[in-house]
């Protein structure tokens, strides 16, 4: 494996990594005051210029077409659905479960966008995926208890809405697919961003017209952590490793992710950590990699055909 190889994967593991600290973050937020509503608003807000900053760049180097209407509408569509229901249900999830189960529910991602593609798309899932799927959900399941033997009715609460969020944006990367081919990626989530923008503050002022000016110096200073280094960034290691090593062993670097948090969890927040959380975040780890093995096949099987 070459540096440029390894310094991807290692950009990707990092980028994971950072990603799954978005957790802590809005947990900390959570015990400075701040609700679901107003920790939402403010991650969206100060990770806009972001976003669009990142699209004037990429708008000078690579001059590409201009938006059209019908993706520019399906862009805020696809906002709404993927950053701001998806979001939300996750940041309303975080009070009821530990940061553990959140990121492991929400790793089950790949096997959400294979049963969706399956019923709305009639494509055919393998018996190989059936089962890594099964494996996966077993490994939930082991971390699931762990949560209920502590919190009860409340984890039961917090995994349906940390769920709920895994399969909206299940459909959002679904949907996606297509339109990133046409307006690229990063334009995608500057779009999608600022719709999912406008639909979080809109909430967080119906609810408390005060709240986003509110707040003590903690929560601003935790949300521009959240928006900057654990939103933009990791994306941008993210889409480094990807364009460098393929989203294949991209996605095995970032299995990291999930384990990483559950010790994040222990040491930021205090939270526990049981032979069950562990054991089921081993067998999602497995599951995933089963899942990662299949996906690579066909591509294998074409390269060897040409």
């Amino acid at each position: 494996m070459n540096k440029g190889s390894t310094s991807a994967i290692l950009f990707a593991g990092a980028g994971a990594v950072l990603f799954s600290a978005k957790a802590i973050v809005v947990k900390l937020c959570y015990r400075y005051g701040a609700d679901t509503e107003t920790v939402l608003a403010l991650r969206m807000l100060f990770s806009l210029p972001f976003f669009w900053a990142a699209v004037w760049w990429y708008t000078r180097a690579r001059k590409p077409a201009p938006v059209q209407r019908g993706d520019l509408l399906l862009m805020l569509l696809l906002g709404f659905i993927g950053y701001y229901l998806s979001s939300y249900f996750d940041f309303l999830g975080l009070q009821y479960v530990s940061v553990g189960l959140e990121r492991i529910v929400l790793y089950l991602n790949p096997t959400l966008v294979l049963l969706i593609s399956a019923i709305a798309l009639k494509k055919r899932i393998s018996a190989r995926q059936w089962l890594a799927m099964g494996v996966a959900y077993a490994g939930v399941t082991l971390v699931f208890l762990h949560d209920i033997r502590l919190e009860g009715e409340r984890a039961v609460l917090g995994g349906s809405l940390v769920f709920m969020a895994a399969l909206t944006y299940a459909i959002y990367l679904i949907c996606a697919g297509e339109i990133v081919n046409r307006v690229g990626s990063i334009r995608v989530v500057a779009y999608a961003s600022a719709s999912s923008t406008f639909f979080c503050v809109a909430q967080s002022l119906f609810k408390d017209p005060q709240a986003l000016v509110s707040q003590g110096p903690e929560v601003y200073a935790l949300s521009l952590l959240n928006a900057s280094l654990c939103t933009f960034v990791p994306m941008l290691l993210i889409m480094s490793a990807v364009r460098r090593v393929g989203s294949g062993l991209a996605a095995q670097s970032a299995v990291v992710g999930p384990v990483a948090t559950m010790f994040l969890g222990w040491y930021f927040l205090g939270e526990s950590i049981g032979p069950l959380q562990i054991l089921g975040v081993a067998v999602v780890l497995v599951s995933m990699g089963m899942l990662l093995t299949v996906a690579r096949e066909p591509r294998t099987e074409a390269a060897r055909a040409e």
